[in-house]
């Protein structure tokens, strides 16, 4: 996924995002990858929680940001591609993906959703946020695939049904997803708001339950 935009966009307006941040349930001691951690306000939050943080983005400015607002214990930041990760098989218990992965084109979309997966342990959990196609914003901007936008500012945006997020990881277990709705009150007008939310589980190894007989009873054969 192109950088250039973003970094261009954290460059000029600084912190982009305001409200608070939701986490889901966090590990004590957990492993947590923030795939397109930004200006740094999710890393912020997990700051409160005893685990351990790493947060990966595209963009140096938004890294700058980061360092700029991180607290103590600082968290491990990495400037990288979220669909070629630097991490080995297995390596996060959980791993937030909050308006990330539908800043891209579908082939994009799910090799972004196949390296979260990768670095998912067995066991683990992705969490996923994205834009509704039913959010207000979904019809605005310039079509290029079908379900997504070309913002003026040139960044790409993908509105998504409940059963696109389901389709993107395949080899996981949806454990939910919902589509959160409220409104946005502008000029006295109340516009619609929508996201998906969702989270997968990566399916734990199998028990194993031992040779279904001994194995001494061949070599008395």
């Amino acid at each position: 996924m192109a950088s250039g935009g973003w970094d261009e966009d954290y460059r000029q307006r600084g912190r982009l995002y305001r409200g608070e941040v939701r986490l889901p349930p966090i590990p004590r001691g957990g492993r947590i990858l923030d795939i397109g951690c930004g200006d740094g306000r999710t890393l912020q939050a997990l700051g409160a929680h005893a685990c351990t943080a790493v947060g990966i983005d595209t963009a140096r400015s938004a890294l700058a940001l980061c360092r700029a607002g991180a607290r103590e214990p600082a968290p491990v930041l990495a400037l990288a591609d979220a669909g070629s990760l630097p991490f080995r098989d297995g390596s996060f218990d959980q791993v937030l993906m909050f308006h990330v992965i539908g800043h891209g084109y579908s082939d994009d979309r799910h090799r972004l959703a196949a390296e979260a997966e990768r670095v998912t342990a067995r066991g683990g959990t992705v969490h996923l946020r994205v834009f509704s196609h039913e959010d207000l914003r979904a019809g605005s901007g310039e079509p290029v695939e079908d379900g997504s936008r070309l913002r003026r500012n040139g960044l790409l945006t993908h509105y998504f049904t409940e059963e696109e997020v389901g389709a993107l990881f395949p080899s996981m277990l949806p454990v939910r997803i919902d589509t959160v709705r409220w409104h946005l009150r502008v000029r006295g007008e109340r516009l619609p708001r929508a996201e998906v939310e969702a989270v997968f589980r990566r399916p734990a190894p199998p028990e194993s339950s031992g040779p279904p007989f001994d194995s001494e009873m061949n070599h008395n054969t």
